[in-house]
């Protein structure tokens, strides 16, 4: 057997334990009635600022709780933490990506019945996560008006297997000579009729369209959660 085949294999194998893992992790988060977001991103795209907003602006009215990715420190976790929310942090030591078997483990001891929403902030990275379910019901993928207009030219995957597009700076688009139009062309030849939203989360610009954009998603969750559980005859208590 060749090395590269051997790799292969493992490579399946490790996959095939993520999706086992992402499956439970899903029904565990149907069961609770809790809508849970994942965001990708390459580092610097300002992926934590934007969370950090996201996360101000609803828990005014949600109860909200973040999970957060990194390699080595628990800086966004700490800068978080202002928010005033749940927040756990995992470092991930060498992986480029989180697991569905990490975020299981970070969930240990919150009770996810007390959760409207639950954000996965993933390690800045475009590649490994692209395969990798955490049981979400959406993906978010970030890409900053710094980064230039044919990132998901270059990383199609994530853009393939995520459902929204972000542009993130976007105050910095004029400075940058930042082509929008160019942007959403090669996001639209990767994922045809994806939904693309520009934000600053320092000037605020598009971040007042979230609160309402998740209200809807949150209502459409628990609504066909209760027709599933209904037509299973399982009282539903969320």
């Amino acid at each position: 057997m060749s090395s590269e085949t051997r790799l292969i294999q493992v490579r399946q194998h490790v996959l095939k334990q993520n999706d086992v893992a992402a499956r439970a992790l899903r029904r565990r988060f149907q069961d609770a009635g809790v809508y849970v977001v994942s965001l990708v991103s390459s580092p610097g795209t300002g992926k934590t600022a934007f969370l950090e907003k996201l996360l101000d602006l609803l828990r005014a009215r949600h109860r909200v709780a973040a999970v957060v990715g990194d390699l080595a420190t628990d800086n966004d976790a700490r800068r978080l933490a202002r928010a005033q929310v749940p927040i756990r942090q995992i470092t991930t030591g060498m992986a480029c990506h989180l697991e569905a078997e990490m975020v299981r483990n970070a969930l240990e001891g919150w009770r996810l019945e007390d959760l409207d929403f639950l954000f996965i902030e993933n390690v800045g990275n475009l590649v490994c996560p692209s395969t990798y379910d955490l049981g979400e019901e959406l993906r978010l993928v970030l890409l900053s008006v710094t980064e230039g207009e044919d990132k998901p030219l270059k990383y199609p995957p994530i853009f393939n297997s995520s459902d929204m597009a972000v542009i993130t700076k976007i105050d910095l688009a004029d400075a940058v000579e930042f082509d929008r139009a160019a942007a959403r062309r090669s996001i639209e030849s990767v994922r045809p009729g994806m939904d693309v939203v520009e934000v600053s989360a320092k000037t605020g610009q598009g971040m007042d369209y979230w609160p309402s954009f998740f209200e809807e998603r949150l209502a459409q969750f628990r609504k066909g959660r209760a027709a599933t559980a209904s037509k299973a005859g399982i009282p539903d208590h969320v």
